[in-house]
């Protein structure tokens, strides 16, 4: 029995699976949410069994964002509760983005506002043809603010100018073309098998090396090649390739063998 209100978790052979568990609500975000996420994350994250994260959900609907019972409620918070709140959002999603491990999306139906910022905060996203996105935030008068920073770095800003303003919906392919979604597939069967892939080659690679990749994406997406980024970036590989699993890697590389993080 999962230990959440409004998530199922469970760990099969290295990867940590969420979904999110109010397929009545489309799997909308609210505040018991958001607190059982983090915490998912947080007891992921630091298991060492688990290699991979997937983020899935049940029913028809991957996320409809938050919930707007909870916005109503929320609208009714002192300015302390209501910051406070919002802080819980952007902390959730900063868990995703920055987690060490990798986190993948599995996408199947409608993504509006929240549902959005979780896709874009994953390192990579699948979806079916039929899925529907939409940045519906100005439509209830208020602003995608959380999910902004991950979103503009997943679309780019002229992209979010026009969906953020427009609220419109946009189909998956278009949510590939903008880059939100890194793959396309027919249905839900292709989708299990396409996940069932990319896991297949995150578990060969090295999960500190993959942990320490995160990091430099993190530190160096957006900087101008300076000579601090050049010397910072030099001073990352000499310590990765000296650290036990980089010379692990490599002697399996030259081996012919498998590294010892790949189990039969």
């Amino acid at each position: 029995m999962s230990p959440y209100q409004n998530l199922l978790t469970e760990i099969d052979r290295g990867v940590g699976i969420i979904p999110l568990g109010r397929p009545d609500r489309h799997n909308a975000f609210d505040d018991v949410t958001i607190v059982e996420m983090i915490h998912a994350l947080g007891v992921l994250e630091t298991d060492s069994a688990v290699r991979v994260i997937v983020i899935s959900s049940t029913g028809k609907s991957f996320s409809a964002g938050a919930d707007l019972n909870w916005m109503q409620r929320v609208a009714g918070y002192d300015a302390d509760e209501n910051l406070r709140d919002a802080r819980a959002l952007a902390e959730m999603l900063r868990r995703i983005a920055q987690c060490s491990k990798p986190v993948i999306a599995r996408v199947q139906g409608a993504a509006y506002g929240g549902g959005v910022g979780v896709i874009a905060a994953c390192d990579i996203a699948i979806a079916t043809f039929d899925a529907q996105f939409a940045l519906t935030e100005v439509k209830l008068g208020i602003i995608p603010s959380a999910i902004s920073p991950h979103v503009i770095a997943a679309i780019g800003e002229r992209h979010a100018r026009r969906y953020m303003l427009t609220a419109e919906r946009f189909s998956a392919s278009e949510a590939y073309r903008l880059g939100l979604v890194h793959e396309i597939v027919h249905d839900e069967l292709a989708l299990d098998d396409a996940i069932g892939d990319l896991i297949e080659s995150l578990l060969k690679n090295g999960p500190d090396a993959m942990a320490e990749c995160k990091q430099l994406i993190g530190a160096v997406a957006s900087r101008p090649l300076s000579e601090e980024l050049i010397e910072e970036t030099a001073q990352r590989i000499a310590r990765v390739r000296a650290t036990p699993e980089a010379q692990e890697g490599m002697a399996a590389f030259l081996a012919k063998r498998k590294p010892s993080w790949v189990g039969e």
